[in-house]
């Protein structure tokens, strides 16, 4: 499975954790919430579900909706995780690597930090931000040998991309400044949600 899969794999599983969902919904979901997926077409998430269900991660059930409008009920399939699909995701979240540094990475593991032990958590943070401080290296050694020959909306977008990634930088710096402190004292209810 790709890099991508695989993050849409964790994506699923992390959302079904928080509820049962019908694929609309997981769409729905998957597009708003989670950055990465903005673009995510039924063609994409319907074969990572039928995978999931011939792992035995999911299953399915069915609700019977209704339609004000014209008074019909229809039945949807609903997806639901397994114990073994809990276990996965877990499995996921905790051995988050290098890529969680990454920019949809990030975000996706990010969306499901409240389920993620609290080294996990400090480890991608820490991660995230070495990613961000070379990025800042490199634009700022790009904007002072470009500055001459640069125009205005150019000089303009690489201020805006320095900007953006010092904000980063210093919101990273204060969770993983509060992350120290809650592992400091250690709470055995904090490290899973």
């Amino acid at each position: 499975m790709s890099r991508r899969g695989d993050l849409l794999e964790f994506a699923v599983l992390g959302l079904l954790h928080e509820s049962p969902m019908h694929g609309y919904e997981l769409r729905k979901r998957l597009n708003t919430a989670l950055g990465a997926f903005r673009a995510l077409s039924y063609g994409s998430l319907y074969p990572c579900l039928r995978e999931l269900l011939g792992k035995g991660w999911i299953f399915e059930s069915s609700s019977v909706e209704g339609d004000a409008l014209s008074g019909s009920r229809r039945a949807r399939i609903v997806y639901e995780l397994t114990a073994d699909g809990k276990e996965r995701f877990q499995d996921m979240a905790e051995t988050a690597g290098p890529t969680a540094w990454d920019d949809e990475e990030f975000d996706v593991h990010f969306a499901f930090f409240a389920r993620t032990k609290a080294d996990v958590r400090l480890r991608i943070l820490e991660g995230r931000r070495s990613r961000l401080e070379e990025r800042l290296a490199n634009i700022r050694t790009a904007s002072v040998r470009n500055r001459e020959r640069m125009d205005l909306y150019t000089a303009a977008l690489q201020r805006h991309g320095e900007e953006s990634a010092e904000r980063e930088v210093r919101w990273l710096e204060e969770l993983i400044s509060a992350e120290r402190r809650g592992i400091a004292t250690p709470n055995p209810h904090n490290t899973r949600a």
